[in-house]
């Protein structure tokens, strides 16, 4: 059981962004002394409340500073030429020794899709297919290079000069490239079965309900037990927004409290969820009207807030309730005003006291 810390990131959107990614990499650093695993860092373009554009850019800042493993989460694959990718995740491969996770996605935010051209749903799907394989196709084979693929043909043929290295694209630090992995919101999803059939890791969001993870695990168990890989949890990934205190009460204030990171965010995700017509899975009840929703709706359904002892009891009912993942990530919030002190304690009653209990029950019941 592995504990990551997932940045979106996601700040009041008047912050200085400066500041915000100051602030950003002084939580990695904290993650990284308390003793987490992994860091997962989100893209977006065009989101002053989101303002990471390049989370390899952002990771390369921290690659000499933590001995974290690193994951983009995500890249989101139509928005890019893949030879492009291709050559940047190889080059973060090298300078990290290998320490990279190929997060990727269709995208998932409403201005960047105007953005970059306003492409429909299937059609984004179908890109972010044909840019990882022809990505993967790259980094498995030397000149000539010849892909005839419907977005992005590639064609490096009439210029390769073997003895100068003129016309080869770099290939990762591990041979073969780093691990895949897709992000998981709809709790029926046909793309979780394919991304486990072709042995590709999964994240569950943190912005779904808890009641919408177990349809991730069934999406998952079912596409490695068609492609004949064990049927386990080592890849998958849950994202759960956590606020820990001394106190049940405490925390429970806090998760609550107008200004908190934590409904701050559930305000925002929300709301965007709403105009998007996707509210539905973070709603604590199936039946309930997502349009009628509030954010104290939300954080009870996607929040676990009690004392160290009733996180954990929460995270070992979870785990059983909805499957075996074998990764816990923790969302890394806003730090402005009380936030900082409030988030800083999470990640330390998480990192030393849930954890190894967690641990100790993972191994104890499998």
């Amino acid at each position: 059981m592995r504990l990551g810390l997932f940045m979106m990131p996601l700040h009041p959107p008047q912050r200085p962004m400066h500041e915000t990614l100051a602030e950003d990499t002084e939580k990695s650093l904290l993650a990284d002394r308390l003793g987490f695993d992994e860091l997962w860092v989100g893209e977006h373009f065009s989101a002053s409340s989101e303002p990471i554009a390049s989370p390899l850019m952002f990771m390369a800042g921290l690659v000499h500073r933590t001995r974290l493993a690193f994951g983009t989460g995500v890249i989101n694959l139509p928005n890019h030429h893949p030879a492009i990718v291709a050559a940047e995740v190889a080059q973060f491969d090298h300078m990290s020794a290998g320490r990279l996770m190929l997060g990727i996605g269709a995208g998932g935010l409403a201005s960047d899709f105007e953005l970059f051209g306003d492409i429909a749903p299937i059609e984004r799907g179908k890109r972010m297919i044909e840019a990882i394989e022809t990505i993967q196709a790259i980094w498995a084979q030397d000149p000539p290079y010849d892909r005839a693929g419907p977005a992005w043909p590639i064609s490096l043929t009439r210029t390769v000069l073997p003895e100068y290295g003129v016309g080869f694209m770099p290939k990762p630090y591990r041979a073969g490239g780093p691990s895949v992995h897709i992000s998981a919101r709809q709790p029926d999803s046909y793309g979780v079965t394919v991304a486990a059939a072709r042995g590709w890791g999964v994240i569950s969001a943190n912005f779904v309900a808890h009641r919408v993870l177990a349809g991730h695990w069934r999406g998952m168990a079912k596409g490695l037990a068609e492609a004949g890989r064990p049927v386990d949890g080592s890849g998958w990934r849950v994202a759960r927004n956590l606020v820990i205190a001394g106190s049940d009460a405490e925390a429970q204030a806090r998760a609550t409290a107008p200004e908190g990171a934590t409904r701050y965010y559930f305000d925002y995700l929300g709301s965007l969820a709403k105009r998007a017509g996707l509210a539905a899975t973070m709603t604590p009840r199936e039946e309930m009207d997502p349009a009628t929703a509030t954010p104290e709706d939300m954080i009870e359904a996607c929040v676990i807030a009690g004392s160290p002892q009733a996180v954990l009891d929460r995270l070992v009912a979870l785990r059983e309730e909805v499957g075996p993942f074998g990764h816990l990530l923790l969302p890394g919030l806003d730090w402005s005003g009380v936030n900082a002190a409030w988030e800083a304690e999470t990640m330390k009653h998480l990192a030393e006291t849930v954890m190894p209990k967690l641990r100790q029950h993972v191994t104890a019941t499998a």
